[in-house]
Protein backbone atom coordinates (compact mmCIF):
# COMPACT_ATOMS: atom_id res chain seq x y z
CA UNK A 1 0.00 0.00 0.00
CA UNK A 2 1.68 3.55 -1.02
CA UNK A 3 2.81 5.68 1.95
CA UNK A 4 1.01 9.02 2.99
CA UNK A 5 2.97 11.72 3.29
CA UNK A 6 2.57 14.84 5.18
CA UNK A 7 4.61 17.89 4.83
CA UNK A 8 4.76 21.26 7.03
CA UNK A 9 5.32 24.34 4.05
CA UNK A 10 6.63 27.84 4.38
CA UNK A 11 6.79 30.40 1.59
CA UNK A 12 6.83 33.30 0.48
CA UNK A 13 4.41 33.87 -1.91
CA UNK A 14 5.12 37.86 -3.71
CA UNK A 15 6.05 35.86 -6.86
CA UNK A 16 3.27 33.01 -6.68
CA UNK A 17 -0.05 33.80 -8.32
CA UNK A 18 -1.27 31.48 -4.29
CA UNK A 19 -1.38 27.90 -3.75
CA UNK A 20 -3.30 26.15 -6.20
CA UNK A 21 -2.18 24.78 -9.80
CA UNK A 22 -3.42 27.09 -12.23
CA UNK A 23 -2.70 26.77 -15.92
CA UNK A 24 0.46 29.06 -17.52
CA UNK A 25 0.46 30.44 -13.30
CA UNK A 26 3.77 29.97 -11.27
CA UNK A 27 1.95 28.18 -8.34
CA UNK A 28 2.92 26.83 -5.03
CA UNK A 29 0.90 23.44 -5.70
CA UNK A 30 2.59 23.55 -9.11
CA UNK A 31 6.27 24.02 -8.11
CA UNK A 32 6.09 21.18 -5.36
CA UNK A 33 4.49 18.46 -7.64
CA UNK A 34 6.87 19.30 -9.95
CA UNK A 35 9.81 18.43 -7.92
CA UNK A 36 7.67 15.42 -6.60
CA UNK A 37 7.31 14.43 -10.44
CA UNK A 38 11.54 14.91 -10.82
CA UNK A 39 11.79 12.57 -7.54
CA UNK A 40 9.19 9.90 -8.71
CA UNK A 41 10.06 9.96 -12.21
CA UNK A 42 6.23 10.87 -12.56
CA UNK A 43 3.42 13.07 -11.71
CA UNK A 44 1.88 12.89 -7.78
CA UNK A 45 -1.33 15.11 -6.55
CA UNK A 46 -0.38 17.09 -3.56
CA UNK A 47 -3.14 17.96 -1.21
CA UNK A 48 -2.85 21.33 0.52
CA UNK A 49 -4.85 22.14 3.42
CA UNK A 50 -6.43 25.04 1.33
CA UNK A 51 -5.77 28.10 -0.97
CA UNK A 52 -3.98 31.06 -0.54
CA UNK A 53 -4.37 33.94 -2.44
CA UNK A 54 -1.76 35.66 -4.90
CA UNK A 55 1.22 37.20 -2.65
CA UNK A 56 0.00 35.46 0.61
CA UNK A 57 2.74 33.88 2.78
CA UNK A 58 2.79 30.74 4.62
CA UNK A 59 4.83 29.17 7.85
CA UNK A 60 2.58 26.38 8.63
CA UNK A 61 0.61 25.39 5.25
CA UNK A 62 0.08 21.47 5.50
CA UNK A 63 -0.06 19.15 2.66
CA UNK A 64 0.05 15.17 2.36
CA UNK A 65 0.45 13.04 -1.01
CA UNK A 66 1.32 9.10 -1.60
CA UNK A 67 4.00 7.83 -2.34
CA UNK A 68 5.32 4.29 -3.86
CA UNK A 69 8.91 4.93 -2.84
CA UNK A 70 9.97 2.82 -0.09
CA UNK A 71 13.61 3.72 0.14
CA UNK A 72 13.37 6.80 1.26
CA UNK A 73 12.63 7.35 5.15
CA UNK A 74 9.72 9.71 5.04
CA UNK A 75 11.27 12.46 7.26
CA UNK A 76 14.17 12.65 4.15
CA UNK A 77 11.62 13.72 1.57
CA UNK A 78 11.87 17.28 3.01
CA UNK A 79 15.48 17.06 2.04
CA UNK A 80 15.31 15.52 -1.18
CA UNK A 81 12.47 17.95 -2.09
CA UNK A 82 13.87 20.94 -0.79
CA UNK A 83 17.00 20.21 -3.12
CA UNK A 84 14.75 20.44 -6.20
CA UNK A 85 12.77 23.22 -4.73
CA UNK A 86 13.41 26.96 -5.66
CA UNK A 87 14.29 29.37 -2.88
CA UNK A 88 11.08 30.97 -1.84
CA UNK A 89 9.58 27.55 -1.15
CA UNK A 90 11.11 25.54 2.18
CA UNK A 91 9.55 21.64 3.26
CA UNK A 92 10.06 22.50 6.64
CA UNK A 93 9.02 18.91 8.13
CA UNK A 94 7.84 15.39 6.29
CA UNK A 95 6.26 12.55 8.06
CA UNK A 96 4.43 9.48 7.31
CA UNK A 97 0.73 9.67 8.45
CA UNK A 98 -2.61 7.57 8.70
CA UNK A 99 -3.38 6.63 5.13
CA UNK A 100 -6.91 8.65 5.87
CA UNK A 101 -5.12 11.54 6.34
CA UNK A 102 -6.20 14.48 4.28
CA UNK A 103 -4.38 17.39 4.36
CA UNK A 104 -7.55 19.91 3.86
CA UNK A 105 -10.68 17.43 5.40
CA UNK A 106 -9.08 16.26 8.16
CA UNK A 107 -8.06 19.87 9.05
CA UNK A 108 -10.06 21.39 12.65
CA UNK A 109 -8.92 25.08 11.68
CA UNK A 110 -6.67 27.10 10.54
CA UNK A 111 -4.97 30.11 12.43
CA UNK A 112 -3.96 33.44 10.15
CA UNK A 113 -1.85 35.88 10.91
CA UNK A 114 -1.77 39.77 9.57
CA UNK A 115 1.36 42.09 9.97
CA UNK A 116 1.21 45.58 10.11
CA UNK A 117 3.73 48.17 10.89
CA UNK A 118 2.57 51.70 12.04
CA UNK A 119 5.37 53.93 11.95
CA UNK A 120 4.59 58.11 12.20
CA UNK A 121 7.61 60.51 13.20
CA UNK A 122 6.47 63.42 15.65
CA UNK A 123 6.09 66.33 13.50
CA UNK A 124 7.42 64.85 10.37
CA UNK A 125 3.93 62.75 9.47
CA UNK A 126 4.54 58.90 8.50
CA UNK A 127 8.04 57.64 7.96
CA UNK A 128 7.87 55.51 4.71
CA UNK A 129 8.79 51.91 4.94
CA UNK A 130 12.18 50.15 4.52
CA UNK A 131 12.87 48.37 1.51
CA UNK A 132 12.90 44.78 2.81
CA UNK A 133 9.99 45.69 4.96
CA UNK A 134 7.85 45.69 1.90
CA UNK A 135 6.86 42.06 1.24
CA UNK A 136 5.85 41.33 4.38
CA UNK A 137 4.08 43.98 5.84
CA UNK A 138 1.15 46.45 5.55
CA UNK A 139 1.79 49.49 6.37
CA UNK A 140 -0.73 51.92 8.47
CA UNK A 141 -0.42 55.29 8.68
CA UNK A 142 -1.85 55.75 12.51
CA UNK A 143 -1.79 53.91 15.42
CA UNK A 144 -5.23 52.39 15.55
CA UNK A 145 -7.42 51.81 18.82
CA UNK A 146 -6.59 48.26 19.48
CA UNK A 147 -9.23 48.14 22.49
CA UNK A 148 -12.20 48.99 19.73
CA UNK A 149 -10.52 46.54 17.06
CA UNK A 150 -10.86 43.73 19.71
CA UNK A 151 -14.47 44.71 20.46
CA UNK A 152 -15.54 44.23 16.77
CA UNK A 153 -13.41 41.21 16.83
CA UNK A 154 -15.76 39.71 19.57
CA UNK A 155 -18.68 39.78 17.01
CA UNK A 156 -17.85 37.44 14.43
CA UNK A 157 -17.19 34.84 17.22
CA UNK A 158 -18.68 31.42 16.59
CA UNK A 159 -21.20 30.43 13.92
CA UNK A 160 -20.99 33.71 11.75
CA UNK A 161 -22.52 34.87 8.06
CA UNK A 162 -19.35 35.82 6.37
CA UNK A 163 -21.15 37.09 3.37
CA UNK A 164 -20.03 40.46 3.74
CA UNK A 165 -16.73 39.66 3.91
CA UNK A 166 -16.57 37.38 0.80
CA UNK A 167 -15.02 38.29 -2.47
CA UNK A 168 -16.20 38.37 -5.18
CA UNK A 169 -15.32 35.11 -6.88
CA UNK A 170 -15.76 33.19 -3.76
CA UNK A 171 -18.67 30.08 -5.22
CA UNK A 172 -18.85 28.52 -1.70
CA UNK A 173 -22.74 27.57 -1.10
CA UNK A 174 -22.49 28.47 2.68
CA UNK A 175 -21.21 31.32 3.51
CA UNK A 176 -21.32 30.60 7.07
CA UNK A 177 -17.92 30.01 9.22
CA UNK A 178 -17.25 29.11 12.66
CA UNK A 179 -14.82 31.75 14.09
CA UNK A 180 -13.00 30.72 17.23
CA UNK A 181 -10.67 33.80 18.05
CA UNK A 182 -10.30 37.32 16.70
CA UNK A 183 -7.61 39.38 18.34
CA UNK A 184 -5.31 42.22 17.54
CA UNK A 185 -2.20 42.60 19.54
CA UNK A 186 1.16 44.54 19.66
CA UNK A 187 4.10 42.23 19.24
CA UNK A 188 7.52 43.72 18.91
CA UNK A 189 7.75 46.53 16.35
CA UNK A 190 4.18 45.24 14.71
CA UNK A 191 0.74 45.63 14.85
CA UNK A 192 -0.77 41.62 14.67
CA UNK A 193 -4.16 40.86 13.96
CA UNK A 194 -4.61 36.70 14.66
CA UNK A 195 -7.98 35.27 13.26
CA UNK A 196 -8.45 31.57 13.88
CA UNK A 197 -11.47 29.60 12.28
CA UNK A 198 -12.96 26.06 11.09
CA UNK A 199 -12.46 27.62 7.59
CA UNK A 200 -12.06 30.91 5.45
CA UNK A 201 -13.90 31.89 2.26
CA UNK A 202 -11.71 33.79 -0.84
CA UNK A 203 -10.15 36.62 0.53
CA UNK A 204 -11.66 36.90 4.01
CA UNK A 205 -9.37 37.32 6.43
CA UNK A 206 -8.31 40.41 3.93
CA UNK A 207 -11.97 42.14 4.30
CA UNK A 208 -12.04 41.37 7.68
CA UNK A 209 -8.90 43.53 9.11
CA UNK A 210 -9.94 46.40 6.14
CA UNK A 211 -13.61 46.55 7.42
CA UNK A 212 -12.37 46.62 10.84
CA UNK A 213 -9.80 49.36 10.17
CA UNK A 214 -12.33 51.03 8.09
CA UNK A 215 -14.59 51.68 10.71
CA UNK A 216 -12.45 52.27 13.67
CA UNK A 217 -10.71 54.93 11.69
CA UNK A 218 -14.52 56.37 11.79
CA UNK A 219 -14.55 55.73 15.72
CA UNK A 220 -18.02 53.58 14.77
CA UNK A 221 -20.15 52.15 17.57
CA UNK A 222 -18.98 48.13 17.75
CA UNK A 223 -22.87 47.80 17.66
CA UNK A 224 -23.48 49.68 14.29
CA UNK A 225 -20.77 47.76 13.03
CA UNK A 226 -22.74 44.56 14.31
CA UNK A 227 -25.87 45.76 11.88
CA UNK A 228 -23.80 45.88 9.34
CA UNK A 229 -21.91 42.63 9.35
CA UNK A 230 -25.23 40.94 9.54
CA UNK A 231 -26.22 42.92 6.40
CA UNK A 232 -24.50 40.96 4.47
CA UNK A 233 -23.86 44.29 2.19
CA UNK A 234 -20.40 43.50 0.27
CA UNK A 235 -20.43 47.27 -0.44
CA UNK A 236 -20.89 48.14 3.21
CA UNK A 237 -17.12 45.86 4.07
CA UNK A 238 -13.80 48.36 4.59
CA UNK A 239 -11.09 47.89 1.56
CA UNK A 240 -9.55 44.10 1.08
CA UNK A 241 -6.16 44.67 2.00
CA UNK A 242 -3.43 43.88 -0.07
CA UNK A 243 -1.64 40.79 0.54
CA UNK A 244 1.56 40.82 1.58
CA UNK A 245 1.32 41.49 5.37
CA UNK A 246 -0.62 37.93 5.43
CA UNK A 247 0.91 34.49 6.44
CA UNK A 248 -1.26 31.30 6.88
CA UNK A 249 0.44 30.14 10.14
CA UNK A 250 -0.60 27.19 11.89
CA UNK A 251 -3.20 24.56 10.67
CA UNK A 252 -4.70 22.33 13.74
CA UNK A 253 -5.88 18.98 13.39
Amino acid sequence: MDRNIKLLIAYDGTDFCGWQRQEKQRTVQEVIEKALKKLHGKKLNLTGSGRTDTGVHAVGQTANFYTDMSGIPAERFSHALNSLLPHDVRILESCETDSNFHARFSAKSRLYRYQFICRTKAGFGFCPPLPHENRYNIFLHHFPNIELLNTYGRLILGETDCSIFAGARDASKSKNRYIYSSLFFVEQDRLIFEIRANAFLRSMVRSIAGTFLHYEKRKTPPQELAKIIASGERSLAGTTLPPQGLFLWKVEY
